[in-house]
Order: C-alpha cells, then structure tokens, then sequence
C-alpha cells in the first residue's frame, strides 16, 4: 500500500510550523526533532521523522525534503530557493498561505459539486429501478387483465423507455469519465490529463495566472536577494510544473546569455499580460524591478484566488441545471409509458 502525502491543511500546518520555529531562533534541526516527535500520533508520522532525520544528517530542509517524493515539487524547490536566499523564513510563510488558500479552494469546489452529484445518483438508481423492476410489472399486471396495448400507448412506452435508458447510459459514461479522470491523476499519465484539462478556456486562464504569479514570486525573492538574473531565471524554471513556462523562462536565461535584454525577452514570452510587461519595464529602468515583480505576484495571487471564487459560484447552479435537465428527461421517460399503460385501460 502506497503511503500517502499531506493534505493541502497539512502542508499548510507543516509551513506555518517550520516559520515559527525561525521566528523563534531555534536550531531547525531541534525544531523538526520537535515537530517529528509531535506527530507521532498522525498518519504521516514516518514523513515527519524522514524529514527531521534528513535536516539532522546533512543540516539543509531542502536536502531532507528532496529524500521523499511525498512532498510537493513546488515546496521542496520553494524551500531550496529560500535557503540558498536567505528568506527561508519567508519562503515558508508564504507557502503557508499559498497550501492554506489551496484547502479553502479545494473545499468550496468540493462543496459545489458534492450535493449535485450525490443527487444525480440517487436519480439514476431510482431511474434503474422504474425502468428495470417496475414498468415489466406493469406491462406483466395488464397482461394478466387481458388487457391489451393500444399503438398509441406501445410507442408512448416504447419511446419512454429509451429515453430512459439513453438519459441513464449518458449519465453512467459522465461519472465513468469523472472516475477515470481521477484515477489517471494518480498515475504517470497525470500530465496528459492535466494538459487536457488546461484545454478548458477558463481552466487554461487560471493556470496562466498561476504561472506568472509563481514567476513574479520567485524572481522578485532571487533578485532582492542578490542573485543575478541569470541564476534567479534557472531556479525559477525549476520550480514550475508548466513544462511549457519553465521552457519559456529557459528562454529568457538564453536570450540574456546570448546579450539580450531581459525586458524585451520576457514580454516575447507572453508570462504576464502587456501591461505588466511594461511595468516591468519601468521597474527596471528605475532600478526597481524586484518591488515591481513582488507587487505583481500579489496581484496575480488574488487574481487567481478571485477567478476560482467566482468559477465555484458557477459550478453548483450549473449542475444544478444539468441535474433539473436529466429530471426533466427522466419523468418523460417514466410518464410516457405510464401514459401509454393509461391509455390502453
């Protein structure tokens, strides 16, 4: 059996953890110590002991965290970043809020969809059992009577009963793909599904803000740092999990390389919108550009928390339509050939 990774609150919880012990000046070795023996109870006891093991053997998080691939790839590049920086403490506060937004999120979209699904599932078993049990009673009952069927009502219940059987096979393949869906997220084909699920307009847009706003983030904390473009540009593509981002910040390393400059290579990219282009632009140019990229990943930050707010508030009304649709397909179904058993008396 597959051990399992935190929760999206538990990262969230880990983070916030890890911040307060810097706050406090303790030794993160003694901390984690700490922390592990405290969490003996959980069900990710033996994560927490690995990791303060790992921070004991070779004195960095980064290196004690990159042992197990349980934790996310983007905390354990984000803590390497805040190490080789010197904002771990930062870092870590910041993925607290970062894991802390992702549960809310997860929640309400959870939430939205939950009671509409379970919904659709009574529906079709109880749609199963009509069209399996109940309506060759019927059919069984005025045979029984010597009562036969008019046309009119044996197409009605002809008619019905495909309906019926078609709203069902629909329904059935949604839940399957859903299922399947899942399933493969789990896999070494997670990628293809997550490409095909970017597909989706609204989808696409919240991963691109999710991009710059990493982008933004990690350049502005390597720049405030000290580090030169060339480098803050790498540790940032390493952080991404858009193979296709991280190959356009590879690009920008490899313009400046070859002495282009960085403005005019990062607007090529199409990362940020033109008008952030531009502010970037001028940060540079006023010797600012760290400040400007830190604003701009706050803004990207609520951008995206905002589009997902707003997408979750569509989510449940729309299924809720979907879910009255299939009701109102289901009823004809099932009346139709009541109509026609009606019909034939």
């Amino acid at each position: 059996m597959a051990k399992r990774g935190l929760t999206s609150a538990e990262l969230s919880n880990f983070c916030g953890q890890v911040a307060l012990i810097l706050e406090a000046g303790l030794p993160l070795y003694d901390g984690m110590e700490t922390l592990a023996g405290s969490s003996q109870a959980s069900d990710s006891a033996d994560l927490f002991q690995s990791a303060s093991k790992g921070v004991n053997e070779t004195g960095s998080l980064y290196d004690a965290l990159k042992l197990d691939d349980r934790w996310p790839k983007y905390l354990v590049e984000m803590v390497g970043i805040g190490e080789r920086s010197g904002h771990l403490e930062r870092v870590m506060r910041g993925l607290e809020k970062y894991y802390e937004r992702e549960d809310r999120i997860r929640t309400s979209v959870s939430s939205a969809i939950s009671y509409p699904l379970v919904l659709g599932a009574m529906l079709v078993v109880i749609v199963f059992i009509l069209l399996w049990r109940v309506l060759p009673v019927f059919r069984r009952v005025l045979n029984s009577m010597g009562v036969g069927m008019s046309d009119s009502g044996a197409r009605m219940m002809q008619i019905g009963t495909v309906v019926g059987w078609i709203v069902l096979i629909l329904v059935l393949l949604l839940v399957a793909v859903a299922v399947a869906g899942v399933i493969l997220l789990r896999t070494k084909h997670r990628q293809k599904v997550l490409d095909l699920i970017q597909k989706i307009p609204a989808i696409r847009k919240l991963s691109k803000e999710l991009t710059a706003s990493r982008v933004a983030s990690v350049l502005s904390m390597m720049l405030s740092s000290g580090f030169p473009m060339e480098e803050a540009l790498e540790m940032t593509a390493g952080v991404l999990d858009d193979q296709a981002a991280a190959d356009s910040v590879r690009g920008i390393k490899k313009t400046l390389d070859e002495g282009g400059a960085f403005a005019d290579a990062i607007s090529e990219t199409h990362i940020f919108t033109d008008l952030h282009s531009r502010m970037i632009r001028m940060g540079i140019a006023t010797g600012r550009e760290d400040q400007v990229l830190a604003n701009l990943s706050e803004i990207y930050e609520d951008s995206v928390e905002s589009d997902i707010t707003m997408l979750v508030s569509i989510i449940e009304p729309s299924l809720v339509a979907l879910l009255a649709i299939v009701i109102g397909a289901v009823l004809l179904s099932v009346m139709m050939p009541m109509a026609g058993i009606l019909a034939s008396l």
